[in-house]
């Protein structure tokens, strides 16, 4: 009996173990209670007298607007060449009408496989004019697009951050087309 009474106390101390350690990793997730400093980005600005970036609360300028249907429109703020041969292109996908609107289906493509992961930006497309090459949006191993996913109905004035994920086109190639179904097309052009 003392076997069993023993093997129940050391299950009971693991169990304990591991909740107590999963507890200290959801406090240290949560920033430690240091929420009320300044990052030393933001007091290093303040300090110099630079002018505040887009994440200390001034807007970005759009690097394009690309307008689609009953008032939708697409600011793209930001297009970044990653070290693992990827672009990744960033911004706000905004309702300027009056009324509420529904992401077209059109936007998430036409493939089968990408379809069936829900309404996203997965027909995207980079447009490599200078290779003559098109880009399309990046999947995993499941076949869901690398874009923002589960777009539905946007309020009047609500905006949703979105991204897409591409292949990155030569490191030559600075200014690419950008086109989402049922969107004007525009052109960016891809930092990093």
């Amino acid at each position: 009996m003392s076997i069993r009474i023993t093997a129940q106390v050391r299950r009971g101390t693991v169990a304990l173990a591991i909740a107590a350690g999963l507890a200290m990793g959801a406090v240290g997730c949560g920033g430690g209670g240091d929420d009320d400093k300044p990052s030393p980005s933001a007091s290093a600005s303040k300090d110099s007298g630079s002018k505040p970036s887009a994440q200390e609360g001034q807007a970005e300028t759009p690097l394009a607007e690309l307008k689609g249907t009953d008032g939708l429109l697409l600011q793209i703020t930001s297009a970044v060449r990653d070290s693992g041969g990827f672009v990744t292109v960033s911004g706000n996908l905004k309702n300027d009408g009056a009324e509420s609107v529904a992401v077209p289906p059109q936007t998430s493509g036409d493939e089968t496989e990408v379809i069936k992961h829900g309404p996203s930006l997965g027909g995207a497309t980079l447009v490599d004019s200078k290779g003559k090459k098109r880009y399309y949006v990046l999947r995993d191993t499941d076949g869901r697009p690398l874009t923002t996913t589960g777009l539905a109905t946007l309020n009047a004035g609500q905006a949703l951050p979105v991204f897409m994920q591409f292949p990155a086109p030569p490191t030559d190639t600075i200014e690419v087309g950008l086109q989402v179904p049922t969107f004007s097309s525009g052109t960016i052009k891809i930092s990093g």
